[in-house]
């Protein structure tokens, strides 16, 4: 019998509601609290001497978004962009300040409320730190999805290097 999660690691509780999208065929899921708007794909700005997994930055209603494509940030092929791909911006904490960022994820799912017995701890992979951005398992109707933590997700990717980079460049 596998232990049930009450809270992660740092004592949060990671019951709740979760935005779930598809990424190469399988679910995944967001806090809600971290989701800022959903919008389609749209044209991205290259900014020079980004890694395979930065895009560049879009222009949203004034403000300068940094754009990851999590396929590339996972590792996992590339996908033709198509009418169901869209970009979520979520906001995660970094040095202390809030920064938008957007994620290109295949399609968007639904909103789910997941209930702390219906999540459990990430496997264990031969005690490898590798896969600690994720929060839980989340166990829905059959079906698993990886419940992440997109704080952890980001903090390796210097996105918000970028959209500082991008903005003084506009400004000039």
């Amino acid at each position: 019998m596998s232990k049930i999660l009450e809270t992660n690691e740092v004592g949060t509780n990671i019951a709740g509601k979760y935005l779930t999208f598809a990424l190469a065929g399988e679910e995944y899921g967001l806090e809600i609290l971290k989701v800022r708007e959903i919008v389609g794909y749209q044209q991205i700005t290259k900014v020079p001497k980004t890694t395979h997994e930065i895009k560049g930055v879009i222009n949203l209603r004034g403000q300068v978004i940094p754009i990851m494509d999590l396929r590339g940030r996972f590792g996992m092929e590339e996908k033709d962009v198509d009418d169901q791909t869209c970009i979520i911006v979520v906001e995660n904490e970094r040095e202390g300040r809030i920064t938008p960022t957007g994620i290109i994820v295949d399609q968007v799912s639904e909103v789910l409320d997941i209930q702390i017995e219906q999540i459990e701890p990430p496997p264990q992979f031969g005690g490898s730190s590798m896969i600690d951005f994720i929060r839980g398992m989340g166990k829905i109707g059959g079906k698993v999805k990886i419940l992440l933590d997109i704080d952890k997700v980001l903090s390796g990717a210097d996105v918000s290097g970028w959209a500082d980079m991008a903005m003084e460049m506009g400004n000039e």
